[in-house]
């Protein structure tokens, strides 16, 4: 919700074109709620609600959301591995950030945080894990409840 970088919508094919939406969700999101995206989005963008100025070409407003956006060229921040992404995902690298808490970083030590731990695999209960995890990360969607994490 920090970032203030400004987004203007073009067509996907223009060069000036930088990422697609992926999804597009209206309604106020609560600072910290969980977003409703595909899982390997890059990045959601927060829209404010605006109304379209004269010069512009549509008659419609922009209601307030987000948008769940893949960068048209890499780096791909959501895929696993990557260190970004609104979700944690099997095949991603996190770190312990503090009691009960872990962040994702890049599997390949070029985030700011060395990664600690890889998700490995997907279960529905911690039962299903296998024996070598060494951390339970609770997972989002539909790629299971539970991920299970080993050192790296």
């Amino acid at each position: 919700m920090g970032d203030t970088k400004d987004f203007h919508e073009v067509p996907c094919t223009s060069e000036r074109a930088v990422a697609k939406v992926l999804a597009r969700r209206n309604g106020v999101v609560a600072k910290g709620a969980a977003v409703d995206c595909p899982l390997y989005t890059d990045f959601v963008l927060y829209v404010s609600e605006s109304a379209p100025s004269a010069a512009a070409s549509g008659d419609a407003s922009v209601s307030r959301g987000y948008a769940c956006m893949r960068n048209l060229e890499p780096p791909h921040p959501g895929d696993p591995g990557m260190g970004g992404g609104p979700y944690t995902v099997v095949g991603d690298c996190v770190y312990a950030a503090g009691a009960d808490q872990v962040k994702e970083t890049a599997c390949d030590g070029s985030g700011p945080h060395a990664p600690q731990y890889r998700v490995v695999s997907a279960v529905p209960t911690r039962a299903g894990c296998p024996s070598s995890t060494r951390l339970y990360v609770q997972l989002t969607g539909d790629q299971g409840a539970v991920g299970c994490a080993r050192r790296v």
